[in-house]
């Protein structure tokens, strides 16, 4: 039996259905923040971890085979661009990593396992085997209240969705963060409290490399005060794998970028909503996509589909974005052989009024949760 999803850690068995969003406070330094995460969650992250790494030398992920000893080279390799990147984040990662008793290695795959896959494939490129998430930008023009808001549901395999939880971070300095975790992993959604609201899809890299994984550069945009700063934490990130970015800020100004360690296209959030799933819409980018099994490939265009048919009304507030995560047509995915990607949770964010809902599990099955910056 796994540790529980409250902080607490007591034991208790967990179901898919009718669970709250589990919630961390993470106060201070770098260092008292992993240490805080790693102490609240200790064996539910060793566990995870061990899991993620297993997946990454199994083959089915990377279409790569390799033993562990491998695989935790190619993730130790990658710590001297994550230090350079942000050395304040790398730190709390290993830092959270010391309090599970785990490598730094370890660390940097539990929590950046999609875009690590695109390094391990680099070794030995091949066709692309997962398919995460469905996400959505909605402009004031079109934003209930003349607000704008950022949507998505986060996919994942199946083994994943246990392990959600929401981290407050509150550093010593810079803009307070609600964000959408997974236990490990330093983020992978957030709004924080300056109005600069942060998504993510998957996308696959044909070639990766030694570079950043993604929960770094979510969070380094998460620290910013304004949406430049954001959008350059993207840019400039000198990226492991491949993942396509959403950023909107509290006036409604919003981006998304298809970004691959080789370069990035960016899209700018005009008069109608902009929906991502998991391929490449830009010419440049999808030069340099890997090859994606046939049966991905249709149901991210489906959920694509799927999200602008659903998102074509006059207004869009919260509630209909919290029912388009729910769509059981294409976009809320149940697990399924042989890839066992599900829906194992969702996030809708309104940076105008520093609100966040966050559900645990399938979106179709569970209740979101209420955050609020003034309220807590």
């Amino acid at each position: 039996m796994r540790p529980s999803r409250r902080a607490e850690g007591a034991a208790e068995l967990m179901t898919k259905q009718n669970q709250a969003m589990r919630k961390l406070v993470l106060q201070g330094s770098p260092t008292e923040r992993g240490l805080a995460h790693g102490e609240a969650y200790r064996d539910e992250i060793r566990a995870y971890a061990e899991d993620r790494v297993a997946l990454s030398a199994g083959g089915q992920w990377a279409n790569r085979k390799a033993d562990r000893d491998e695989i935790l080279a190619l993730a130790a390799s990658m710590l001297p661009a994550h230090r350079a990147y942000s050395p304040e984040l790398t730190e709390e990662m290993e830092a959270m990593a010391k309090a599970c008793d785990l490598s730094p290695s370890e660390a940097v795959i539990v929590g950046g396992f999609t875009d690590f896959v695109d390094a391990v494939r680099a070794l030995e490129p091949d066709v692309h085997e997962e398919d995460d998430c469905t996400a959505m930008l909605v402009p004031p023009q079109k934003g209930a209240e003349g607000r704008g808001y950022l949507a998505q549901t986060w996919d994942m395999h199946s083994s994943a969705t246990e392990h959600v939880a929401l981290l407050d971070i509150q550093p010593e300095a810079g803009p307070r963060s609600f964000v959408f975790s997974t236990v490990g992993c330093l983020g992978q959604i957030g709004l924080n409290e300056a109005g600069i609201a942060v998504g993510i899809n998957n996308l696959s890299a044909a070639v990766g490399q030694r570079g950043v994984t993604w929960p770094l550069v979510v969070r380094k945009a998460l620290a910013q005060s304004n949406l430049e700063d954001a959008l350059r934490a993207v840019l400039d990130a000198p990226l492991a794998g491949a993942h396509h970015y959403l950023l909107l800020d509290a006036q409604g100004r919003g981006y998304d970028v298809e970004a691959m360690p080789q370069g990035h296209s960016l899209r700018k959030l005009e008069e109608g909503p902009l929906v991502h799933t998991n391929h490449c819409l830009s010419p440049t980018t999808r030069a340099l996509e890997a090859t994606k099994a046939e049966a991905l490939m249709d149901s991210s265009q489906a959920r694509l589909q799927r999200a602008l048919e659903l998102l074509d009304r006059d207004e869009i507030g919260v509630e209909e974005l919290m029912q388009i995560t729910r769509d059981p047509e294409a976009i809320c995915q149940i697990a399924r052989e042989p890839y066992h990607i599900e829906s194992s949770g969702a996030a809708v964010m309104s940076p105008a009024t520093g609100e966040l809902w966050a559900v645990w599990g399938l979106p179709s099955e569970n209740e979101y949760n209420h955050f609020e910056f003034n309220h807590e």
